[in-house]
């Protein structure tokens, strides 16, 4: 029998963990929660502000920590929160088809990328106003009509792709990886090739330009939200709103609708699903299309808020695909939890890594996206809320 360890001390559950065996699980789970807690200190206490005369240290941030500037810090929780309902958005599409269908779509940037060219041209064309359009300019159903749109022509393209090419290779994950970046790079340079369609006057077009998509006129307003004097943008605040919605209408649709409890007795078990009669391709074409479709609604409020160009395809496919690994795959729950974390340890990282001035070091922000990944494979390697296969 296993000596009894002293009971509720930390000091008896390590030496239970280091006479047994467990040395090879502990360690790793003390440096993983030591670096967590230096993370939290170094934001809150430890981090110094930029000198007025440029230099630094391994200290030296953007900002210091939060007792030195507590209005920066709120503003970067804010934004790490309000990013997360961005993410959310694209990721959930992404989770619908990925974690939930179990069909490898290496397309889903593509299907960003294109929807917000589609969005910018059709609120161009609404407003008649050619390029450069201020917020003051644009009404409400001169922006949700191009989301709309797009997130109908993408959702269509999206059935198209699923029903010509992936359809005859369920279940083969190589062939459907393959078949979708073929479909991405297509994709892509067809938008180079033909988008924006709408330029400024006596300018040259290129290829993948960058282009915005104009909030609503009422959005261009900033709110109190008495903490520190912080003032935060309302259209970020509207992004974030948009996020919740959308989780709240998935959770709704796959947990109390006849189409979502197929789709997810789909996924656990196929054949016993077509046994009793259901048609699940006609269901697993309709989840595709709503996957699809969030991807072009997620370019619309992206583009909103900062751009659309090429090269956002890679970039909103990887964001996504961490998204889901970090949550677990076929987890709405997850798909949520991810993109809060994903959110504010990418705003954080590029606020507060240290720098000499010039924002010269922010650009290992990304490299600590990647270190929460690991972290949460090492201790669940199917994600927080992933089931274990």
């Amino acid at each position: 029998m296993k000596a009894q360890r002293p009971l509720g001390t930390v000091a008896g559950l390590v030496v239970e963990r280091l006479r047994y065996g467990g040395v090879a699980q502990l360690v790793p789970k003390l440096v993983a929660g030591g670096l967590v807690l230096w993370g939290i200190l170094y934001v809150l206490v430890i981090a110094d502000p930029v000198p007025e005369l440029g230099g630094g240290n391994w200290r030296t941030t953007n900002f210091g920590s939060a007792l030195d500037d507590p209005a920066a810090f709120i503003n970067t929780v804010l934004d790490g929160v309000t990013f997360a309902g961005l993410l959310f958005i694209v990721a959930s599409g992404f989770s619908l088809i990925f974690g939930l269908m179990r069909v490898v779509n290496m397309a889903h940037g593509a299907f960003y990328l294109l929807g917000g060219y589609v969005a910018y041209e059709v609120q161009q064309r609404m407003t008649g106003s050619g390029f450069g359009l201020q917020s003051g300019e644009v009404s409400t159903l001169e922006w949700v009509v191009p989301w709309l749109v797009a997130m109908a022509c993408i959702g269509l393209f999206g059935l198209a792709v699923q029903q010509l090419l992936l359809r005859w290779n369920q279940g083969q994950d190589l062939r459907q990886a393959l078949i979708t970046i073929a479909v991405s790079v297509i994709v892509a340079d067809q938008v180079i090739a033909h988008f924006p369609r709408t330029v400024p006057a006596g300018t040259q077009q290129f290829g993948g330009n960058a282009v915005t998509i104009t909030w609503p006129g009422w959005t261009n307003n900033f709110v109190d939200v008495h903490v520190a004097g912080v003032s935060y943008s309302l259209a970020r605040f509207v992004m974030l709103a948009l996020g919740v919605a959308v989780g709240i209408v998935l959770w709704l649709w796959l947990h109390r609708t006849k189409t979502g409890m197929v789709i997810r007795a789909g996924v656990d078990d196929r054949q016993m699903t077509s046994a009793i009669g259901i048609n699940i391709q006609v269901t697993f074409a309709i989840a595709f299309l709503v996957g699809s479709a969030l991807a072009a609604f997620g370019a619309v409020v992206g583009g909103s808020q900062s751009s659309i160009a090429q090269g956002q395809d890679g970039q909103w496919l990887l964001f996504s695909l961490v998204v889901v690994i970090i949550g677990g795959m076929g987890s709405l729950a997850g798909a949520a939890v991810g993109s809060i974390l994903y959110g504010l340890v990418f705003s954080f990282a590029v606020a507060y890594l240290p720098t000499t001035g010039d924002n010269c070091c922010t650009q290992y922000s990304v490299v600590l996206t990647f270190v929460l990944m690991a972290l949460v494979l090492a201790f669940r390697p199917q994600g927080l809320f992933g089931r274990a296969s």
